[in-house]
């Protein structure tokens, strides 16, 4: 084999792989409050829209969030990556992915489950992968106590309602408006 293809097959092997430790990274770096090594997995120069920009803007917005709930277990259940087009000596440098989490939240004499996706995009930085962003969406958050449905599928409100299912084109393809649905409680077809 040609030594220049096998150097690129295991740049994206390791790449993959580098990549495939930051969500479980993330998820015991919330789950100890430990915000240093928290932020130390985005890029320094991550982007927070109307928040502002660098992990001290990031490090403003995250404390309080994490001061919602008092313990937490997140649990990784998958992770899809995807590698970018952008290659040098070293390999890919951006990529992004998809990472499914059953996150477990005490809040106050509450039990919350969420289930969630992480819509993430990856960066290279002087050779380390990094979260550039991280968005997510879920498809419910109850009390242990509660079936989703009866809490209209988010009794926790801390967030946007939930943009799953409905979020993707291939739901709504699937289960259009008009078509009936084995359920009480259909989530919005289409894209909101």
């Amino acid at each position: 084999m040609d030594p220049s293809v096998l150097a690129r097959r295991l740049a994206r092997a390791e790449a993959r792989w580098e990549i495939g430790q930051l969500p479980i990274k993330y998820a015991l770096a919330v789950d100890q409050r430990d915000v240093g090594t928290w932020l130390s997995l985005f890029v320094p120069d991550v982007h927070l829209g109307r928040h502002g920009s660098g992990r001290e803007a990031l490090r403003a917005l995250i404390e309080p969030q994490l001061r919602w709930f008092y313990r937490s277990i997140h649990l990784i259940c998958g992770h899809q990556i995807e590698l970018g087009p952008d290659v040098d000596d070293d390999g890919p440098q951006t990529a992004s992915g998809h990472v499914y989490c059953r996150a477990e939240h005490e809040v106050h004499d509450r039990w919350v489950v969420m289930a969630i996706r992480y819509d993430d995009t990856y960066r290279r930085v002087e050779g380390k992968w990094l979260f550039e962003r991280r968005i997510e969406r879920h498809w419910y958050a109850a009390d242990l106590l509660e079936r989703p449905q009866e809490a209209e599928f988010d009794s926790w409100r801390v967030g946007p309602e939930p943009a799953l299912p409905a979020l993707e084109s291939s739901w709504a393809a699937f289960w259009p408006a008009e078509s009936p649905a084995p359920t009480t409680r259909p989530t919005g077809g289409g894209l909101p």
